[in-house]
This record gives C-alpha cells, structure tokens and sequence, in this order.
C-alpha cells in the first residue's frame, strides 16, 4: 500500500489507514507513561507515587504549549498547503520550530524556579514535597523536546508521514521502558531514576524529528530560514487555543480533583486517580488520536474548498467515532480490576477503591469521543474561537461545576462520576455547535 496524500478522497478504508499510526503513537505515548508510573509505584512506593501525580499537572501546564502549536500550527500549515503555497508554509513550519525551541528553554528556567511553592500550594507535604521537587525539576531539564515531541506529532501528519511519527514515538517509548527497567528495577535509583529515563526519551521523541527535517529528503515539509510572522503566530495561537485550553485545563482540574481526594481518601485517594488518569490516557489516546490524524485533512479539504469531502470526512468520523466510544468503554469495564491490579495490587484497599473508580470514570468514555474530535473539527477548520469555547466548556467549567458540586451529595463516588457529567454536558454543547455552524463550513 503506497501513501495517502491529503487531497484524496477517502473511504472508510483509507480515513482508518492514514489515521492509524497517530492512534497508535497516542497509545503508545500514555503506555510508556503508565509503564513509568509502575515502575515508580511498585519499586519506588506509594508516597513518591502520589507525588508524581500531584505535581504532574504543573508540569503538563508547560507542555501544553507544544500541543497548541503543533494543532493550531498543522492547521494553519495543511490549509496553506491546500492553498497551493508550498514556499510559505515550509516557512510558516519552520518558525513555529524555532520558536517551539525558544519558548522551551525560557520556560524551563521558570518551571524549575517555581516547583517547591508550587508542590506545596498543590497540598504536599513532608517528604512529599522533596518528591515532587526533585523529580518535577529533573523532567523540566528536557523541556524544551518534550515542547518539541508534541509539535512534530501534528506536523508530521502534515507532512504525509504520520508513519514516521509513529516510529520515533515508539522509539521514544521502548527507550524510556527499557531505561525504567534499568534505572529503576535494575540499579534502584527511585524516583530520580524514572525522571532520568523519562528525560531521556523526550531527547529521542524533540530531537530526532528535528534532524529528520532538517536533513534533505522528499517530505512535504522542510525546516528553512524563516523570519517572525507575528500574524502567522497569533493564527496558529488562536486556532491552537482550544488544545492549550484542554490540556492548561486538565491540568488545573486535576489538581482540584487531587484536592479533592485528599480532603475524602487521604493520599489513597490521589495515589487511585492516578492510576485511573494513566489507564485513561490509553483509552483517550485513541479518540484524540484520530482527532490529530483526520485534522490535516480537514484542514487541507477546507483549504482546497472542497465541500463534498468536507461532508464525507465529518459523517464518517461520526460513525468510526461511535463505534470506537462502544468498545472502549466495554473494555474498560471489563478490565477495571485487572488494570488496577498492574498498579497497587500490593495495597487490598487501594486496590478496590481504584477499580471503583475507574469503573464509574470509565462511562465517560461513551461521550468523550465526540467531545474531541469536535474541538478538533474546528480547530482544523481555523476556527479557533470556536474550538477553545468547547475546549473551555468542557475541560475546565463542567468539570470544576461537576467536582465540587457532585462530592457534596455523593461523597468520593461524586468526584469519580465528575467526567461523565462533565463530558455529557459537553455533548450537547458539541451538538449544538455542529449544527449551528453547519451552513458556513458546509460538512452537513
């Protein structure tokens, strides 16, 4: 089978192929994260355990910046290529590079300067925030990849490489795996050894995609001398805002779920939701996955005006998507107990309450989907007021609303149903949009 270019047309058949490998590298990405996070709750304990989950989401703050360029930029990129300006958007990608680069050393400074009052404000405390400084700060060394791991991920879906993509991921992944085993299980460098191998990886998954483009080959993009396109900056901030705004969200809802669960289980309750949030990040691997893959040509069709393919690619998403949502949630139903025994079978009590939760999180993989992919939808179609009023609807006022209103009736069942209501809310937010929207953009 050759490659698919962007301007096909494509049937269900190909819409699956070219999508695939970023599925994959999504599933891929969060099963070496959770691969980390056994490591360090088996060989390490559960008190770092719940430290890494604590001040994760500090540091996902910062990484976000790297999914709100890749997205908003690949957008950008696929519809001037659609355009036909192959020039300007090999320029247009080699800034948003550059300017990845620069961002990443400047805020890596910030983040390793902030990281002990951020771990106390977050709720840690004695040798917790030892835990939380020492491996938040070791992470933040490579921050400037791990920015770039992100961007290339969307722009290599751009470039017709998605394959490609997916090959550095896993190479990212196997090393980081394999440098657990031997940091961690191996030589017994607890916490410092998981933030080094992890370190490490991201080296592999911003540093290699960096030499790839800038070696000459037959890809649809090159890195070349580009100046500052303030413009071009804004439209790629603007139409990438929605995924800064989910993952800047995520990140602040999770630390409020985190205090949350303090306040009803203690440091159970955090170490649970950690391991329900790294079964998760698999689950949603493959519904965000799909929304990276099918974006470029979205935004490539919509580029080129052409309305037919536009209809074709927003019914067939919808169809590939429900099915998707029916599976996965059976999966993990089915798998809760098993899942959960990977992580803290070692703990009975922490063990039940974890499968508990995941089991009541897990039904929210029956909207999510949707949610996703309509986020990206607009995104794809540069519209990215539209997209981040989503993204900021779902991920951070439905969730909060739901998090602290629910506990107050339910106890910690209200914390673990917080998602399903959030992201049924969203839903109809999502509905409402498609429809409203329909007769500007013409995929209906």
């Amino acid at each position: 089978m050759g490659l698919l270019s962007l301007s096909e047309h494509f049937t269900y058949s190909k819409l699956c192929r070219f999508t695939f490998p970023s599925i994959v590298m999504m599933i891929f990405t969060s099963i070496y994260g959770v691969v980390d996070g056994i490591f360090v709750s088996n060989f390490v304990g559960k008190t770092p355990f719940a430290a890494v989950n604590l001040i994760m989401p500090f540091i996902m703050v910062f990484g976000a910046i790297g999914f709100m360029i890749g997205s908003g930029g690949s957008a950008l990129v696929s519809k001037t290529l659609g355009e036909g300006d192959q020039d300007r958007a090999n320029r247009l990608f080699s800034m948003l590079v550059y300017l990845s680069i620069a961002l990443g050393v400047v805020l890596s400074v910030v983040a390793i300067a902030l990281m002990e009052p951020i771990a106390v404000l977050l709720g840690a405390e004695g040798e917790m925030v030892g835990y939380c400084v020492t491996y938040g700060r070791l992470l933040m060394t490579a921050l400037t990849p791990f920015i770039l791991q992100y961007v290339f991920q969307s722009f290599f879906i751009t470039a017709e490489r998605p394959t490609l993509g997916l090959l550095v991921t896993v190479a990212a992944g196997v090393t980081n795996i394999a440098l657990d085993a031997v940091f961690v299980a191996g030589l017994r460098w607890g916490l410092e050894g998981a933030a080094a191998a992890t370190v490490i990886s991201q080296f592999v998954g911003g540093v290699i995609p960096l030499i790839y483009f800038l070696l000459p080959n037959n890809c649809t993009l090159k890195l070349t001398r580009a100046g500052f396109d303030g413009p071009a900056v804004w439209k790629t901030c603007t139409n990438g805002s929605s995924e800064l705004m989910t993952n800047v969200s995520i990140s602040l809802v999770n630390m409020l779920y985190n205090f949350q669960l303090i306040r009803f289980a203690g440091e159970d309750g955090v170490a649970a939701y950690g391991v329900i949030m790294y079964v998760n990040f698999i689950f949603i691997g493959v519904f965000q996955g799909y929304a990276i893959g099918s974006a470029p040509i979205v935004g490539y069709h919509f580029g080129a005006r052409n309305q037919d393919e536009l209809k074709s690619l927003f019914s067939k998403s919808l169809v590939l998507l429900g099915w998707a949502a029916v599976v996965l949630t059976a999966l993990a139903e089915g798998l809760a107990g098993l899942l959960a025994g990977i992580f803290v079978s070692y703990d009975p009590e922490l063990m039940a309450m974890t499968c508990r939760g995941f089991r009541i999180y897990s039904t929210a993989f029956l909207m999510m989907g949707f949610n996703i992919f309509a986020s990206a939808f607009f995104t794809a179609l540069n519209d990215g007021l539209v997209s981040a009023f989503l993204s900021f609807l779902r991920t951070l006022v439905f969730q909060i609303a739901a998090v602290l209103i629910l506990p107050v009736f339910l106890d910690l069942d209200g914390v673990w149903w917080s998602i399903a209501a959030a992201e049924g809310l969203a839903l109809v937010v999502s509905g409402i949009c498609f429809w409203k929207f329909r007769e500007k953009y013409h995929y209906l």
